[in-house]
């Protein structure tokens, strides 16, 4: 093997282990997720569904008012239901205003009368398998997680190619490693083609 080919198989090789071992969470979690996601008849009827009712001061939403004060709505809702997930839609007419809360795994929905404060509220927890199936999609999970999501794309692609790569320098293996790609790839579209 010359030199180029040999610094070119190490750093493929190194590459390889360390990638997979820097993304291997990251990896597990979507590999899990893709089965949850598959199997979502494993969460129906499992969501928590808690409606609740209350009064806040009615001069936050008074309709003589110019504005709503959307902020210490928002923040009394939270406070007292202990709500994390980001506020989604706060919508007003004359009458009253429509407010909605979205996380992964999590919906409030709720209306309040501006007319007295009176406000009723549906908070819906749906358990620990909505919640990691919502994170592999990215469904109500904010922009950093969409981030977290693309990186991990791209280090599964890069996982892929550098072992893809290795069996190049496994001359003993090339013909059996391309035969098993030739396999699984074929199989891949046969079931596409066949099944779905």
């Amino acid at each position: 093997m010359t030199k180029n080919k040999r610094d070119i198989s190490t750093w493929t090789r190194w590459l390889h282990i360390y990638l997979s071992m820097f993304s291997f969470s990251a990896l597990l979690f979507f590999a899990v997720t893709g089965i949850t996601l598959n199997h979502t008849n494993w969460i129906e009827g499992k969501e928590n569904v808690q409606q609740v009712a209350g009064d806040i001061n009615p001069v936050w939403v008074n309709p003589e008012a110019a504005k709503v004060d959307e902020l210490k709505v928002v923040e009394f809702l939270r406070n007292k239901y202990g709500i994390s997930s980001p506020l989604s839609d706060f919508v007003t007419d004359e009458t009253e205003c429509s407010i909605s809360f979205k996380g992964p795994g999590f919906y409030a929905d709720g209306y309040i009368d501006r007319t007295n404060g009176h406000f009723q509220l549906t908070i819906t927890k749906y358990g620990w398998i909505a919640i990691i199936n919502d994170l592999h999609k990215g469904r109500d999970s904010g922009t950093t997680w969409g981030w977290l999501i693309d990186i991990s794309a791209i280090l599964m692609i890069l996982v892929s190619l550098t072992g893809f790569l290795m069996i190049f320098f496994l001359k003993k293996r090339l013909f059996t490693g391309m035969l098993w790609l030739f396999i699984g790839t074929i199989l891949l579209f046969l079931v596409y083609y066949i099944f779905v």
